[in-house]
């Protein structure tokens, strides 16, 4: 009886192992021709190049708006602090500069006060930025907001650094859609 429980079992951990390299199937995309460029690098030459220098570009953009940080609020209020203006305004600038980008704006609560409560007050934080945003140029159909509330803490733990990190609006910075 053990004997066929270990058998089945081979057997099955084999049939999963033939599933699983049946799927991984090598990219042809990749493959080398004899000058060491993979075929997709060497159909990139001429109008190609281009198409390889536009998402190296992409990509250096993307990682740029990356990096905006989040700003953070006290306890119970939606006002911006000097250090988030400054934050905005060059978050705006950058917008100005890359008018193919868009943002959303989320914003969160730390986990005191009623959910509907922490919600609706994620949604005047985000307001708020949107609306310092605005002021500064930036096109409102260029700019999303959501609450979540107190949904996504940055760190769950229930002691005022945790809350302090959690009360904040994220940026999320992306490529307009065609």
């Amino acid at each position: 009886m053990k004997r066929n429980v270990i058998t089945g079992m081979l057997v099955l951990v084999c049939s999963f192992l033939l599933i699983f390299a049946a799927g991984c199937a090598k990219d042809q995309g990749t493959v080398k021709s004899d000058t060491g460029l993979t075929q997709a690098q060497s159909s990139a030459e001429g109008t190609g190049e281009q198409s390889l220098q536009e998402q190296s570009l992409r990509e250096k953009l993307m990682a740029e708006a990356a990096a905006f940080q989040d700003i953070y609020f006290n306890f119970d209020k939606y006002d911006l602090k000097p250090e988030a203006r400054a934050m905005l305004e060059d978050l705006s600038n950058w917008l100005s500069e890359h008018a193919d980008f868009e943002v959303t704006i989320e914003g969160h609560c730390d986990n005191r006060g009623t959910a509907v409560y922490n919600l609706a007050l994620g949604e005047r934080r985000a307001e708020a930025a949107k609306a310092y945003m605005a002021n500064l140029g930036v096109a409102g159909d260029r700019i999303t907001t959501i609450s979540y509330g107190e949904e996504l803490p940055a760190d769950p733990r229930d002691c005022e650094s945790a809350w302090a990190k959690n009360r904040r609006d994220h940026f999320i910075v992306f490529p307009k859609k065609q």
